[in-house]
């Protein structure tokens, strides 16, 4: 067994850089458009030197939706079966619309590669992902049936919640060129709306 030797300081610091410039370049080109001389340049190293840690543009793109897609879905994973209903899909509700706000270019990239049929991720989706889904729909319908929940299709409100908080990262420019804000004052607006729309929805209809 060959064993994988540490990396070095330099060598980390290299990989990051070169997937923190990737990312910013996919972001806006796609992966189509983008090319390894642009992520390069990005990153302030020669082509050669960024093909020393990635074999290919394919393979940075694909380690960046990897680690992308198991932080996206660390706020499912958290929630809590013993916790109060409402409470806990607000709190989803607003870590979803955070890591929108912090990471409006990772957003973008998953929407790209969705758009383009998930050709690099999606035994992904129709495994681990859907497996994940598949879950926590069934704790919101246990929620549901316990009159702790409106009645709501409980994946469709997951899909909700994915479509509403990561509108605001993706379609960053069509928001703010309707609203013209002052700074990111539309975002605080935003998630308050958010709340409210949630909780109203969620709130079962006392008998």
């Amino acid at each position: 067994m060959t064993e994988t030797r540490p990396q070095t300081r330099i060598q980390k610091k290299n990989r990051e850089a070169i997937l923190d410039a990737a990312l910013e370049v996919f972001s806006i080109e796609g992966f189509r458009g983008a090319t390894l001389d642009q992520i390069a340049t990005a990153a302030g190293l020669s082509k050669p030197n960024l093909l020393y840690y990635f074999a290919s543009k394919e393979a940075i793109y694909t380690e960046l939706l990897s680690k992308l897609l198991d932080t996206w879905l660390d706020p499912l994973r958290a929630l809590d079966p013993n916790g109060d209903p409402i409470n806990e899909l607000i709190a989803y509700m607003r870590r979803k619309f955070e890591m929108s706000r912090e990471f409006p270019r990772e957003s973008r990239l998953f929407a790209n590669e969705i758009v383009q049929g998930a050709p690099r991720i999606f035994d992904e989706i129709t495994g681990p992902l859907k497996a994940l889904v598949d879950e926590t729909a069934a704790l919101i319908q246990t929620w549901i049936d316990a009159n702790r929940l409106a009645p709501i299709d409980p994946h469709h409100l997951i899909f909700s919640i994915w479509a509403t908080t990561q509108h605001y990262a993706d379609f960053d420019v069509q928001v703010r060129g309707i609203l013209i804000p002052d700074g990111d004052s539309h975002l605080d607006a935003a998630e308050a709306f958010l709340v409210t729309l949630y909780t109203r929805t969620l709130t079962p209809v006392a008998h």
